[in-house]
């Protein structure tokens, strides 16, 4: 049983290799089994190296001495919490 599951899966393997390279327009190799040679003649394909595009930063809004004050005071508070807990 084990063996015709490899036997089956090895022909699947097969079947889909050739069904890509058929659509993928290289039918010379699917039908004769020829493999594409280099062409002198033809210029390499020379591709852009990808460069991200960045925004730049924008300022964050300064907060208040008192604002940051408070936001101090509940992360004590929070951090006291879960000692106790």
């Amino acid at each position: 049983m084990v063996f015709e599951l490899i036997v089956f899966g090895v022909i699947l393997l097969a079947v889909g290799y050739w069904a890509t390279m058929f659509v993928m327009g290289r039918r010379d190799d699917v039908l004769h089994g020829k493999f594409v040679e280099d062409q002198p003649d033809a210029e390499p394909v020379r591709f852009m190296p990808y460069v991200p595009r960045v925004r730049p930063a924008q300022a964050a809004p300064q907060q208040s001495r008192d604002s940051l004050q408070a936001l101090l005071t509940v992360i004590k508070q929070d951090l006291h919490d879960a000692a106790r807990s």
